[in-house]
């Protein structure tokens, strides 16, 4: 089993003419085949897109045309910050299942607007400013490098798009592989949040144990903590490693981006660590000992 993709899974590029829609478009065909569908371009619609390997691809004019001509089902955008909200709106409007924004800089407003949009529709948003998300050898939707990757029973979830990649190639290392990694994005108003990965891997049979990766700000760890908390008590409960990045932040600054703003005495490292150590999380004591920190805490 997986999380969210697979082997069939249909895929549209929101932005897929672009420089970093067309390169991403192209690694995500090298991946195990993964199935891009095609692409959309208000006034390209008609047009082929050709990629790397030799296959062409249909440009549409809207997405909702897309979904009608292809039933695809997840849909990513490469759009610039100005128009990527407008870009998720769209997708939201044709009923796409999955969409996974790899914005940038999307405007906070602009997410207020569309986060109310999402809580009244039936599509799941990834991100924004996330690296997208891979089910191991099925399925790459965004900008992790695959590479790195190999089938397992390691469920990753995370704020930070670098330690995703940490921690996916640590529990390679080690021989455990994933099942699915997640990024969640690190902006303060985003689709997706730990909790609802979170149950996703708990309900996995394959998924065997969970890397958590959160960051200084807000209090989506502190929530996920307690999740798990009561999860443990109907006596769902997996092994579990930590993370939080940002620990010599000072209170009051942001630290790389929106999401990480720490103030008034919350959000900070250390009510973060306490809230995952509560929760029988494992919290490695450095990124760079995540996969060993995993083998440890199976190895009991």
């Amino acid at each position: 089993m997986s999380i969210l993709i697979d082997k069939n899974t249909k895929v549209l590029t929101q932005g897929m003419t672009g420089n970093t829609g067309s390169f991403h478009t192209n690694q995500a065909l090298a991946y195990f085949g993964t199935q891009m569908i095609g692409g959309t371009h208000p006034k390209r619609g008609g047009e082929m897109w050709k990629a790397d390997n030799g296959q062409e691809l249909p440009i549409f004019a809207t997405v909702a045309e897309a979904k009608e001509k292809t039933g695809c089902d997840a849909s990513v955008i490469y759009v610039p910050p100005p128009g990527a909200a407008a870009a998720i709106e769209e997708a939201i409007d044709a009923e796409i299942p999955l969409i996974v924004c790899i914005t940038e800089g999307v405007p906070v407003l602009d997410m207020v607007r569309v986060k109310a949009k999402l809580e009244k529709s039936k599509s799941r948003l990834i991100g924004p400013n996330c690296p997208g998300l891979i089910t191991a050898n099925e399925c790459k939707i965004g900008i992790m490098p695959g590479s790195i990757f190999k089938k397992g029973s390691v469920g990753v979830v995370s704020r930070s798009g670098t330690l995703t990649y940490e921690a996916v190639f640590q529990t390679t290392q080690v021989g455990l592989g994933q099942t699915s990694a997640v990024g969640i994005g690190g902006d303060p108003v985003k689709g997706t949040e730990f909790i609802d990965v979170l149950e996703m891997f708990l309900a996995d049979d394959e998924t065997k144990s969970i890397i958590m990766i959160g960051e200084i700000g807000g209090s989506a760890e502190e929530d996920a903590a307690q999740f798990l908390i009561d999860e443990a008590r109907k006596g769902r409960k997996k092994p579990m490693v930590g993370f939080i990045a940002g620990r010599t932040a000072p209170k009051g600054r942001t630290m790389g981006h929106a999401g990480a703003i720490v103030s008034g005495g919350k959000g900070d490292a250390e009510s973060k660590i306490a809230a995952m150590e509560a929760a029988g999380i494992r919290v490695s004591p450095s990124p760079a000992r995540l996969g060993t920190t995993m083998v440890e805490v199976l190895k009991g």
